[in-house]
């Protein structure tokens, strides 16, 4: 799998060239850098590693696609489906010899390609692979060997773009989101891109989907930097995901504040109240919280506003009377500063202490201590698979449907929603609390003094409501932010990330609830509308009911019984 330095080596060698052929076009380097990863990336990185070839030569040598048709169904439908088939049009025996003495220049370097069958052959042609089935409407591209020029290849690459991009409704748009340009790679590999699908789209590889592969090297691409340049994004912190800086407001209206003097202010996805109250909800601001009008004009008593809260990005309607002028020096609206490294000062982390050699495991009841079984797993890795496997191995570990792991069960009445939470997010490398420190402790803490953590005294257990004011309150001081969308939560899922949604309960004394939302696998997914958008995103939990991974009630978290909810995130 080509890596970060393959990916420099391209931008080093390719970024002029590729910035000067997408001039005027919504793609990106980072869209041609992933293609490339994904199209030719089993054979240059092999390649460019090889002292005594030339770039001309390594460029020449990117071919692959020996895959033939098999009967009934399998394998190859495309033009030319084996050799016969290819000889069978004019010139095909030509195409039939260039195509296969690639095969036999190309294996002499790359191990895997079954050079030693006669009958075997190149279908892809280029660094980013024409497809031979296109030899019909242009064979002197292959009979000329065109595709070993980069212009040549890249420029076939940009035409197929452009013409997939405007088939799928996304030529005319100025820029293009990591998820759109995926899209239009998909229908690249596929001739199309079905929204309800998301990345599980393409070739699949018996692993991963071409949409997955594209998604994962488009995100890579974008902590490296051009020569003399910057990245898109820098590099993730050591064992993080590459999740981008929250997203900025734009909207030109005036500064306004939320002024409601009794609970948070609801915005809606459109301005009007719905039935029930909740289901257009799509976020709660708190009394004073500053936002900007769209434009400032009011839609049946509603004002359109845009805002970031905690990190979220909202855009939405929220009723008029709840808003007034900001004050004149309000001059923007400011997103999250996140501390990526922890703090070792002031208010600091803090875990259950124990005796030496006390051993928490997932059969006992639960008590205040985080688990310290042996050899439990772990989210390490510097790419999304590494991250993703990470993660995928913590689920399966904590196994909170596992009738014989009783630190999950449900008993007399009471769930452990926050526990299994802590544990997960704790082995992926993240804190949230099992215990915090109370609030004369912080106060001391605070102060510069060194408290010594004491349960009862100094700390207390975190429950899922407290753990909801834990995350307003300090999470970004501990590397979370909100997010607005369950999109845009699975999205980074999928990436490596850990994601929460978290419910307050009306009732203090009630239970809320936080589950985990986890990367897709094959066989688990989350649950999309036509447009792509998530409706039910991929969680793990314990609570009243165990499991691993599912997709759980729709918009659980807008419950009556539940205050206020958030999609937390962290890389």
């Amino acid at each position: 799998m080509p890596n970060i330095a393959d990916m420099k080596w391209f931008k080093e060698n390719f970024h002029a060239e590729v910035e000067r052929a997408i001039a005027g076009t919504p793609f990106t380097l980072d869209l041609l850098v992933a293609l490339a990863c994904q199209e030719t990336g089993d054979v240059w990185p092999i390649l460019r590693r090889k002292p005594q070839l030339t770039l001309d030569r390594i460029l020449a040598l990117c071919v692959g696609d020996t895959i033939d048709f098999k009967p009934p169904n399998k394998g190859r439908k495309a033009f030319p489906r084996n050799k016969a088939h290819l000889l069978s049009v004019p010139r095909g025996d030509r195409m039939f010899a260039i195509a296969r003495q690639a095969l036999v220049e190309m294996g002499q370097h790359v191990p895997g390609f079954p050079v030693s069958n006669p009958n075997k052959f190149c279908r892809g042609f280029g660094m980013f692979q024409l497809d031979l089935q296109f030899f019909k409407e242009d064979p002197d591209y292959f009979l000329e060997k065109r595709y070993e020029k980069f212009s040549e290849t890249l420029g076939k690459c940009i035409g197929e773009l452009t013409a997939k991009a405007k088939k799928i409704g996304l030529l005319n748009k100025p820029s293009l989101s990591d998820m759109q340009l995926t899209a239009v790679a998909i229908a690249y590999n596929t001739g199309n891109f079905i929204p309800s699908k998301g990345l599980k789209q393409g070739h699949f590889d018996g692993h991963k989907f071409y949409g997955e592969h594209m998604f994962d090297f488009i995100r890579m691409a974008h902590t490296v930097p051009v020569p003399g340049g910057s990245s898109v994004l820098p590099p993730p912190p050591p064992n993080g995901a590459i999740v981008p800086p929250p997203t900025p407001v734009e909207a030109t209206g005036p500064f306004l504040v939320v002024k409601t003097e009794l609970t948070p202010l609801r915005v809606r996805s459109e301005p009007k109240i719905s039935s029930p109250a909740t289901r257009n909800v799509i976020a709660q601001l708190p009394d004073g919280h500053p936002v900007r009008a769209v434009t400032g004009t009011p839609v049946k008593k509603f004002i359109e506003i845009e805002t970031s809260l905690t990190g979220a990005h909202i855009r939405g309607f929220a009723s008029a009377d709840f808003l007034v002028p900001a004050a004149a020096d309000v001059t923007e609206i400011p997103t999250v500063a996140l501390m990526m490294d922890a703090p070792t000062s002031g208010i600091v982390e803090v875990i259950m202490p124990r005796r030496r050699g006390l051993i928490t495991r997932r059969t006992e009841i639960a008590g205040a201590h985080s688990l310290n079984e042996p050899d439990m797993p772990t989210r390490k890795g510097q790419t999304p698979e590494e991250l993703r496997t990470g993660l995928n191995a913590i689920i399966d570990y904590l196994a909170s449907d596992k009738a014989a792991h009783k630190r999950y069960k449900p008993r007399s009445g009471l769930t452990f929603c926050n526990i299994y939470a802590h544990d997960y997010c704790i082995l992926a490398g993240v804190y949230l609390p099992r215990v915090w420190w109370t609030p004369g402790a912080i106060e001391r803490l605070a102060q510069g003094e060194k408290v010594e953590p004491l349960i009862g005294n100094t700390i207390m257990e975190m429950r899922a409501n407290a753990l909801f004011r834990w995350l307003r309150d300090f999470g970004p001081r501990f590397g979370w932010r909100q997010t607005s969308t369950l999109t845009k939560l699975q999205q980074e899922a999928n990436i490596g990330a850990v994601g929460l949604i978290v419910a307050r309960r009306k009732e203090d004394g009630k239970s809320g609830h936080i589950v985990a939302v986890v990367p897709e696998t094959n066989d688990h997914r989350a649950a999309r509308n036509a447009a792509g958008e998530v409706t039910k995103p991929l969680q793990s939990q314990a609570g009243a009911r165990n499991f691993r991974r599912g997709t759980g009630t729709l918009n659980w978290w807008k419950g009556d019984q539940f205050a206020e909810s958030a999609f937390w995130l962290h890389a």
